[in-house]
This record gives structure tokens, C-alpha cells and sequence, in this order.
């Protein structure tokens, strides 16, 4: 996060604001293959619109001009549908994807390197002053809709999956996905495209869907050997019945000749033996 800590000396000096917003321009084409040229993306992403004017605001801020630079931010949430705090520090090659409804409050921290999608805030859990946004470290990608709530830290090169709701720490080179937020991945189950950029945000892992699989499987599994078992009972000779009484004998073993199955109905046997009082339709097994 060594880009987060120079941001005060980068905001004011305007050869190194040039060389910020080169690097954002050109960040774009590493990430969205439908960036086509130079023009297309200074005119027709909001993303970049939106960052253009929070490094002039946050300038601004910095230099204790608070409402220039409020209003300037307001005015680039009216153009863009991006809400970016004057207060909020960003770091190099910063990307907002379509960006519609991005919410980054004063206190949030973002490193070098990340990527958000459409719908993320990056929001407070507290009415309090100091201290109420998250930080994201270098190379986390934040799927769409995702909400990152409080002061907390989402390490390096971490995924945040779409409409996640993180509120607790996440370490580094982790994958978070649901409500709330889960660790499912590490990073060395990812793939990592060039300059350690993860775009495959869409093969999240279902952890709920994964536990319901599992139990499926098992319950298959018991339900086979409930067969198998009862196919085997069923094919084994009878012993003579004798002068046994079946109905003091355990439960257990007793096939049906009517339904075939293990059975204690009186109904299945519609007969008694004259002598013994069993049941004509059930033997012992």
C-alpha cells in the first residue's frame, strides 16, 4: 500500500496528477477487452470520467478546500452515477467498470491496481467521526453489487464476489463470496492474467450449493445400499415355519410376500394358519 502513503504529496503536484491520470486511461485496456481506443474511453466511460474529477477534488480536499471540492465531486455523481468521496484515497491504475451506482465513502483506502464493478460501495457501519471505511489492498477485484462495510482491510489481491456483503477482515490472496461474506479460495486455485489482474469473477464458488451436493450424494449413496440390501433379503430361501409363531419373533427380517418388502402390516397377510396363528403372507428370513 505504498501508493496509499504518497497520495498527499502525488495529489499536489500536477506533473505527477498528469502521470496518475495517463496510468488510469491506460489501465482500461488491460481489463475490458471492449476498450477500443484512446477517445472511446475519455469519452464513453464513466469510470474514468468519475476518477478524472476525484483526483482534481481530492486535491482540493487535501488542501483544505472542502466544498469546491464537495461540490465537484457532486457534480461528477450527476455526470457519471459514481459517488466518490473528495476524502477517499485511490491508488494507481484504478478501474471502475460501467461503474452505475459506485458508492466510496471519505475514509475508504484503495492500493494500487483494483477493479470495481458496477453496484460496489465501500461503505460505513458508524455515525461516528474518524476512521469508517474500508481499505482495499493492491489487486483486489470487487464483483458487482458487492457491499464492503466498516473499517476493515480486504488484503491483497483478494475477490470479492458479486452481491457479497463483507464486514469482517479478509486475508490476503483470498476469495469472498456470499452474505455474509465467506472465504472459499485461495489464491493459488486462481488464475492470474497479466500483471496479476484476476478477471474471472464469474467461477465463484457456491459454498451452500456445495453442502447441498454433498448431502444429495450422501443420501444417494445410503439409498443404494438400503436396495442392495433389501434386494439381497429378498432372495434368500425361506426357512419352514414349523411350528414357529412369527408374530413373537423381532421385526426384524421379515419379508412380505405380498409388497416384497421388509413388513409389519397386518394388512399385507389376509390369512392365519389353522395351527400356528402366524401370519400366511409373512416367512422368516
Amino acid at each position: 500500500m505504498a501508493a496509499i502513503d504518497a497520495h498527499p504529496d502525488l495529489a499536489m503536484n500536477e506533473t505527477s496528477l498528469w502521470r496518475l491520470l495517463r496510468e488510469d486511461v491506460a489501465c482500461v485496456f488491460d481489463r475490458d477487452p471492449a476498450a477500443r481506443n484512446v477517445l472511446d474511453v475519455l469519452t464513453c466511460y464513466p469510470g474514468i470520467h468519475a476518477l478524472v474529477v476525484h483526483r482534481l477534488s481530492n486535491a482540493m480536499w487535501r488542501r483544505g478546500l472542502h466544498w469546491p471540492a464537495r461540490f465537484l465531486s457532486y457534480l461528477a455523481r450527476a455526470l457519471t452515477n459514481i459517488d466518490i468521496h473528495p476524502g477517499a484515497t485511490i491508488g494507481r491504475r484504478f478501474f471502475i467498470d460501467h461503474g452505475a451506482g459506485v458508492v466510496i465513502g471519505e475514509t475508504a483506502e484503495i492500493g494500487d491496481d483494483v477493479t470495481l464493478y458496477h453496484g460496489v460501495t465501500l461503505g460505513g457501519t458508524s455515525w461516528t467521526k474518524g476512521k469508517r471505511h474500508p481499505t482495499l489492498g493492491d489487486g483486489v477485484l470487487v464483483g458487482s453489487g458487492a457491499k464492503i462495510l466498516g473499517p476493515i482491510t480486504v488484503g491483497a489481491q483478494c475477490r470479492v464476489g458479486a452481491n457479497s456483503v463483507v464486514t469482517k477482515d479478509v486475508p490476503e490472496g483470498m476469495t469472498v463470496v456470499g452474505i455474509p461474506g465467506r472465504v472459499v479460495r485461495p489464491d493459488t486455485q486462481r488464475r492470474l492474467a497479466a500483471h496479476g489482474i484476476d478477471l474471472d469473477h464469474h467461477l465463484m464458488p457456491d459454498p451452500v450449493g456445495k453442502a447441498i451436493a454433498c448431502l444429495i450424494d450422501h443420501i444417494n449413496r445410503i439409498e443404494a445400499r438400503l436396495e442392495a440390501h433389501a434386494a439381497a433379503e429378498a432372495t434368500r430361501p425361506a426357512p419352514p415355519l414349523g411350528g414357529i409363531r412369527l408374530d413373537d419373533l423381532p421385526l426384524d427380517g421379515i419379508v412380505c410376500r405380498s409388497c416384497g418388502n421388509l413388513c409389519d402390516q397386518d394388512t399385507c397377510g389376509k390369512h392365519d394358519t389353522p395351527h400356528t396363528g402366524a401370519r400366511a403372507d409373512h416367512y422368516v428370513i
